[in-house]
C-alpha cells in the first residue's frame, strides 16, 4: 500500500511538472503573439485611409490575421497535446521509481519555480505547490508527538528554527559546508546544537505566496510543533534569511496577536540579509513592467514579467500585513509604498546581519547594490523614511560578501555564537 502511495505520488509530482512547464510554454507563445499582432496592426492601421490601397491593405490584414491566428492556434494545440503525451510518458517513467529518496536538485528546481509561480499553484492546486511543513533530511514531519519523537530521538527543550528565503529550501542551510568545514553536514543548527544544545528544526514555505499568508502559517505550525514537541520547550531561538526574515517577523506578530504559546518561549531572533525595507530588484521589476506597458508593442512583455510571484511582489517594500495591498493594483508604478512595519515581538531580543560587496558598506558599489539583492540600509532596518526598533549594537556587517553566503559562513556563525551564548548559559 505504501508502495503504491509512493508510486501516485511521484506520478502526481511528474504530471504536475509537465503543466508547470505547458503553462510556461502557452505563456511565451502567448507573449510573442501578442508582439506579432501589436507589430503587425500598426501598418494596417497607417494604411487603413491611404488612396487607393486601403480597400487591397484590408484584405490582406484579414488573410494575414486569419492566417496567423490559425497558426498561433495549431502550436497551442501542439504544445497540449504534446504535454498530453509527456504525462503519459512522465507516469510509466516514475512507476519504477517511486522509491526514490528526495533529490536535493529536483527539489529546489520546485522551490524556484514555487518562488516564481507559487501563489498560482497553491491556487490551482497543482501538487508542486510547497505546503508549509518542518523538515528532516528533506522529508517532511507532521507536527505530531509521535512523529517529532521519532524525527528528534534526542529531542531538547531549547529549539533552533531556521526559516529559508524566496526561492529556496531548507537544503540552502548547507550551501558551501564542504568548502568552509569539509563536510556538507555542517550548518548553523548542527554547530549550535553541539555548542549550545538547541534541537534544529528546519521550515520549507512556499516562497510564491503573501509573506502574511506564510506568517500566519509559520505561528500556527510552531504553536503545534511547541505544543507537541516530545518533551517541554523552555527557549526557542529563529535564525531567518533573507525573505524568511520577514516571514519570522510576521510568525512572531500573528501568533503574539493569537496568543500562541510558543511566541512566550521566543528568546532571539536573527535577521540574516533580511530585505526590511524592500528589495531593489523587485522595485526596479515594477519599474520597468510599467514602462514596458505604456506601448502596445512592448505590453505583451510586461504582462510576462508581472506573472512573478505575489511573494516576490511583497518584496517591493517589505510588506507583511493583508492590509498592505487591500483595494490596491500590486503592478502600478511603485505601488505598496504605504506598507506598514509590524512592531518587534516584545520580550525577545532581535538582530540583524547585513553584507555588502566591499569591506566597507558605505563604498559607492556597496552602498548601490548590497549583497547584490538586499542593500545594506534596507537589512538593517534603517532607511530615511522608514526605521525598525533594531539596537545599534544588535547589528553586525560582513564585507566582502554576498546575499547567499550569510546561509553558512564560519564568521557569522562566530557572531551568532557570541549572541546567543549569554542566553544559552
Amino acid at each position: 500500500m505504501l508502495v503504491r502511495d509512493q508510486r501516485t505520488a511521484t506520478t502526481e509530482r511528474a504530471h504536475a511538472a509537465v503543466d508547470a512547464a505547458v503553462a510556461a510554454l502557452h505563456g511565451g507563445l502567448s507573449t510573442v503573439e501578442g508582439v506579432h499582432t501589436a507589430v503587425a496592426r500598426k501598418p494596417f492601421a497607417a494604411l487603413r485611409f491611404a488612396p487607393g490601397v486601403s480597400e487591397v491593405s484590408e484584405v490582406v490584414r484579414v488573410v494575414h490575421d486569419a492566417v496567423t491566428s490559425f497558426v498561433y492556434l495549431s502550436l497551442h494545440t501542439a504544445l497540449a497535446v504534446t504535454g498530453g503525451a509527456a504525462k503519459l510518458a512522465a507516469g510509466f517513467a516514475s512507476a519504477g521509481d517511486a522509491a526514490r529518496r528526495p533529490r536535493a536538485s529536483a527539489d529546489r528546481a520546485v522551490a524556484a519555480l514555487n518562488g516564481w509561480a507559487g501563489d498560482r499553484l497553491a491556487r490551482d492546486g497543482n501538487p508542486l505547490a510547497t505546503t508549509m511543513s518542518l523538515r528532516h533530511r528533506g522529508r517532511p514531519v507532521p507536527p505530531e508527538r509521535g512523529a517529532l519523537a521519532a524525527a528528534y530521538p534526542a529531542a531538547s527543550p531549547q529549539l533552533a528554527v531556521f526559516v529559508h528565503g524566496l526561492a529556496c529550501d531548507e537544503s540552502l542551510w548547507r550551501l558551501h559546508a564542504e568548502r568552509h568545514y569539509g563536510t556538507r553536514h555542517t550548518t548553523y543548527g548542527s554547530r549550535l546544537q553541539a555548542d549550545f544544545g538547541y534541537t534544529p528544526l528546519y521550515v520549507r514555505y512556499n516562497t510564491g505566496r503573501h509573506i502574511a499568508d506564510n506568517g500566519r502559517q509559520l505561528a500556527c505550525l510552531l504553536d503545534r510543533v511547541v505544543s507537541e514537541w516530545p518533551v517541554p520547550v523552555e527557549e526557542l531561538i529563529v535564525v531567518a534569511h533573507s525573505m524568511g526574515g520577514l516571514v519570522a517577523r510576521g510568525g512572531c506578530h500573528y501568533g503574539h496577536q493569537a496568543g500562541h504559546r510558543w511566541a512566550r518561549f521566543v528568546r532571539d531572533v536573527v535577521y540574516l540579509g533580511s530585505p526590511h525595507l524592500g528589495a531593489p530588484l523587485e522595485k526596479a521589476a515594477n519599474v520597468t513592467t510599467w514602462l514596458l506597458g505604456l506601448t502596445d508593442v512592448t505590453r505583451p512583455f510586461a504582462d510576462a514579467l508581472n506573472t512573478r510571484s505575489v511573494g516576490i511582489k511583497d518584496l517591493r517594500f517589505g510588506s507583511l500585513r493583508d492590509e498592505d495591498w487591500h483595494g490596491a493594483d500590486v503592478d502600478a508604478l511603485l505601488s505598496g509604498r504605504g506598507a506598514v512595519d509590524l512592531p518587534l515581538l516584545e520580550g525577545a531580543n532581535h538582530y540583524f546581519v547585513t553584507a555588502t560587496v566591499t569591506r566597507d558598506p558605505r563604498h559607492p558599489l556597496g552602498a548601490t547594490v548590497g549583497d547584490l539583492l538586499v542593500r545594506e540600509a534596507s537589512a538593517s532596518g534603517r532607511g530615511r523614511l522608514r526605521r525598525l526598533q533594531f539596537p545599534l549594537e544588535h547589528g553586525r556587517h560582513f564585507g566582502p560578501m554576498t546575499h547567499l553566503e550569510l546561509l553558512n559562513h564560519p564568521d557569522v556563525y562566530d557572531q551568532l555564537h557570541r549572541w546567543l551564548a549569554p542566553r544559552a548559559r
